[in-house]
């Protein structure tokens, strides 16, 4: 007779290792099913160049992980993981050889900017002191009473504006523009899209108050780290299963997600309810991005000092140009001259390359399941900002949208977020509900980031979704755990 669990979670990345978590402080007998060899999802390294250079898979740099209200109540630090903070957080080239930087004092970064210095202040300072308040807001369902209606009205009003109305509004020169406008970029949305201002703002924030930062040895030790706790408490994670369909899984009372929307309709599209089943076949995917890995013999030449103690680096320009490369790739249509963003691990943690050699981790924004090979233009934009780039290069590493999806299913097309993060589906995701997570099916949650919060490393999907699990399902609290699990979650 096959063992019977109180819950089963498939997928092991983040978000599934969050709802495994949450579910095991209450007292729940948890297994985790993962399809791949190894653990993590998006949050996996390897050495995908060269003997000796560890590369990031996925996800690389982590305003939100650090700043994730759930991960810090987690000891994650007994179980190995190290956070590294570079000098700065995130620099942005221009063409005149400078850069526009993204410290984590808000005056530092607010002073660069000359003219635009009292605008920048005036607009992130309030909101930086307001950031435990606001990541308590915005990390849950939009559909909530919030906690905290001054803080986030404060937020909601510049967030829900189009980042160039927004940036050209604030902001009267090409810095101050172009830094908020490439953080904007990570939407995926066109910037002249309402509410695309809120990921700058967000991100922004996240890294005034807590930083960009990255895992000494790699986006594994996320993994690895939430999965010895998981272990610590009590529960079992098997790699090498595959699910296909929910009839595949051992008997539980509840069965938790860390899949796509799409991926869901096809494990339990007939089971589905018609209105429901129609609703996430409408849910839009999101652009795709296609991915370089770099074995490098030295540090890349870049002409502004600031990005040579940058752990990330945006490279697009001016605002215009980053609107343009935007647009283009929401719309279909291949980039000249795509966005593409960099990060540096290597400089600040010497775990991933040889000695005196580096890594570097790149993707430019391309429509939804490109197949084109996107190198070329990468290359032109990081040599365009940082000269002799290409002499550096010893091994390369190329991904494409069916190269990721078969790394990780929910990244099919090159969609890294689980869908397009417009203004309708940051309201519906998957569905308009202060509970999306919950399905149709008795029993059966979605946990991945086709629900809110949405895409990026924090396991906030995952615990909202465990927590409607512990509410439906479950009367068994372990009072010791509660100091653990309790993080003002909405509507519990």
């Amino acid at each position: 007779m096959s063992e019977r669990y109180d819950a089963i979670i498939v997928g092991s990345g983040p978000n599934g290792l969050a709802a495994a978590i949450t579910l095991t402080q209450a007292g729940c007998s948890v297994l985790v099913c993962e399809a791949n060899a190894t653990i993590g999802g998006g949050a996996r390294s390897a050495e995908l160049t060269l003997p000796g250079f560890l590369h990031d898979v996925c996800s690389a740099v982590h305003p939100l992980a650090a700043g994730s209200p759930f991960f810090k109540t987690l000891p994650l630090e007994r179980f190995g993981l190290q956070w590294i903070q570079p000098d700065i957080p995130l620099a942005h080239p221009l063409d005149d050889g400078t850069a526009a930087c993204l410290y984590q004092d808000v005056d530092v970064t607010a002073e660069q900017f000359d003219d635009d210095s009292r605008a920048y202040r005036r607009l992130m300072k309030p909101l930086a002191r307001n950031w435990e308040k606001l990541a308590d807001e915005f990390l849950q369902p939009m559909l909530h009473l919030p906690r905290h209606p001054v803080a986030l009205a404060r937020f909601g009003i510049p967030a829900i504006c189009p980042t160039t109305f927004l940036a050209k509004s604030l902001f009267r020169h090409e810095p101050a523009r172009a830094l908020f406008a490439g953080i904007a970029a990570h939407s995926f949305l066109p910037l002249e899209a309402p509410v695309s201002s809120a990921f700058a703002l967000v991100l922004g924030l996240a890294g005034h108050a807590v930083g960009w930062r990255v895992p000494r040895g790699g986006e594994q030790q996320i993994a690895n780290a939430l999965a010895s706790d998981l272990h610590a408490l009590g529960g079992k994670i098997e790699v090498n299963r595959r699910v296909d369909s929910l009839n595949d899984l051992p008997e539980s009372r509840v069965i938790l997600l860390d899949v796509s929307v799409w991926q869901f309709l096809r494990m339990a599209g007939h089971q589905l309810p018609v209105r429901y089943r129609r609703r996430l076949e409408s849910f839009r995917h999101g652009p795709g991005i296609f991915k370089i890995d770099y074995a490098l013999s030295s540090p890349i030449p870049w002409k502004a000092e600031a990005c040579r103690s940058a752990g990330t680096i945006h490279l697009g320009g001016s605002i215009d140009e980053i609107a343009a490369a935007e647009r283009d790739a929401f719309r279909g249509k291949i980039p000249e001259h795509p966005f593409v963003l960099v990060a540096q691990q290597s400089l600040f943690d010497e775990t991933r390359a040889p000695n005196g050699q580096h890594t570097l981790w790149a993707y430019c924004h391309v429509p939804f399941n490109c197949q084109i090979d996107m190198s070329d233009r990468i290359e032109s934009q990081i040599e365009r900002f940082g000269p002799g780039f290409r002499d550096c290069i010893l091994g390369r590493h190329k991904m494409g949208a069916a190269d990721l999806e078969k790394s990780n299913a929910n990244l099919a097309g090159g969609d890294i977020n689980g869908g397009a993060a417009n203004l309708m589906q940051l309201l519906a995701r998957p569905i308009l509900s202060p509970t999306p997570y919950r399905t149709p099916i008795r029993g059966i949650y979605l946990c991945s980031s086709s629900t809110p919060p949405g895409g990026g490393v924090h396991g906030m999907c995952g615990y909202h979704a465990a927590r409607a699990a512990l509410r439906d399902h479950f009367s068994m609290r372990k009072p010791q755990e509660e100091s653990r699990s309790e993080i003002r979650p909405a509507n519990l």
